[in-house]
């Protein structure tokens, strides 16, 4: 067996490839030393976390830092700060967040931006389309798939941060309100925190809609949510939304959508 040898290209010249720096006690007391990690041991970590967050392609540049807030509409900023005053109460305050409005306002965006300022500070964040969650769910009850229902919900548990995206995107059935009841109860017995984005209205459900309400027909229940706009309650049931209440605090963006503004100026410029 032959030894590891490092090339000098790999070891860090500030630890040696120890993985810990010397550094002062304080600037009162050079001389008495101690040691913490080294700066490359944390941008492995960083990496790391990055890496497992399952941050989607297609979100990999949102930032705080790009986040567009200033000359918007005050509740865009009023967002922009709410997220930055998560960031610097975690963990002491593991409150969450729920932003709540129109497709391409930016909500997840900023939820992005929170997830990869927490990595840097070593928190283990996770990013989980709900659709798309619920979608592997059900898969994995398929013999020949090889993950189970468990493996894929250990994550969702038991990640420090969890960001759901887009909550309520698929039509509610009784086994999708018994999965996100099993997710948001889990997570908040467990005293973990959660940021959730959703384009559904924070009301409540339609009088019948509720799983949680007294029935009334299937018919009645159909034309009176037909009748408005669908909502967070409707989506997920008033016992899940009063739960998020608990959980999080809500933040309302208001604005145009930036997707279909930035698609009307491709447009343009190709014609």
């Amino acid at each position: 067996m032959f030894p590891v040898i490092k090339t000098p290209a790999a070891v860090c010249p500030l630890c040696d490839g120890t993985g810990w720096k010397t550094v002062s006690a304080s600037s009162h007391a050079p001389k008495d030393r101690r040691v913490a990690r080294c700066d490359c041991q944390l941008r492995e970590r960083t990496q790391f976390l990055l890496a497992a967050a399952r941050i989607p392609r297609r979100y990999e540049h949102c930032e705080l830092s790009n986040f567009e807030h200033e000359d918007q509409l005050i509740s865009l900023h009023a967002a922009y700060r709410a997220a930055r005053r998560f960031i610097d109460g975690y963990p002491s305050d593991k409150t969450g967040l729920l932003f709540v409005g129109n497709a391409g306002v930016g909500k997840t965006h900023l939820a992005v931006g929170i997830a990869k300022v927490l990595i840097e500070k070593g928190f283990e964040c996770a990013f989980y389309d709900y659709a798309e969650l619920l979608k592997q769910i059900q898969e994995s009850y398929n013999p020949d798939v090889q993950t189970t229902e468990l493996g894929l919900l250990r994550p969702v548990f038991e990640t420090e941060v969890l960001v759901l995206d887009d909550l309520g995107s698929v039509r509610p059935t009784d086994w999708r309100f018994d999965t996100i009841r099993l997710i948001l109860n889990t997570r908040y017995n467990d005293s973990r925190t959660t940021v959730i984005t959703t384009n559904f209205a924070d009301k409540p459900a339609a009088e019948g809609s509720d799983p949680d309400a007294p029935r009334k027909s299937e018919s009645f229940a159909m034309a009176r949510t037909a009748a408005r706009k669908e909502t967070l309650g409707d989506r997920i049931g008033e016992r899940m939304r009063s739960r998020l209440h608990e959980m999080c605090q809500i933040v309302k963006m208001e604005g145009s959508d930036h997707r279909e503004e930035a698609r009307k100026a491709t447009t343009r410029e190709v014609s």
